[in-house]
C-alpha cells in the first residue's frame, strides 16, 4: 500500500515537472517571436511616430 502511494506519487511530480517544461517553453518561443516582430517592425514605427512628431 505504501509502496504504491509513493509510486503514484513520484509519476504524478514527473507529469507536474513535464507541464512546467512544456509552458516554459512556449513562454520561450512566444517571447522570441515577439522580439523577432518587434525588430522587423521597429524601424515602420520608429519613421511613423517622428513623421506625426514632425508634423505637429
Amino acid at each position: 500500500m505504501l509502496r504504491s502511494l509513493i509510486t503514484f506519487i513520484a509519476q504524478n511530480k514527473k507529469q507536474k515537472g513535464q507541464g512546467m517544461v512544456e509552458y516554459g517553453l512556449i513562454i520561450a518561443l512566444v517571447a522570441v517571436v515577439a522580439i523577432a516582430g518587434l525588430m522587423l517592425i521597429g524601424p515602420k514605427l520608429q519613421t511613423m511616430f517622428q513623421n506625426i512628431s514632425g508634423n505637429l
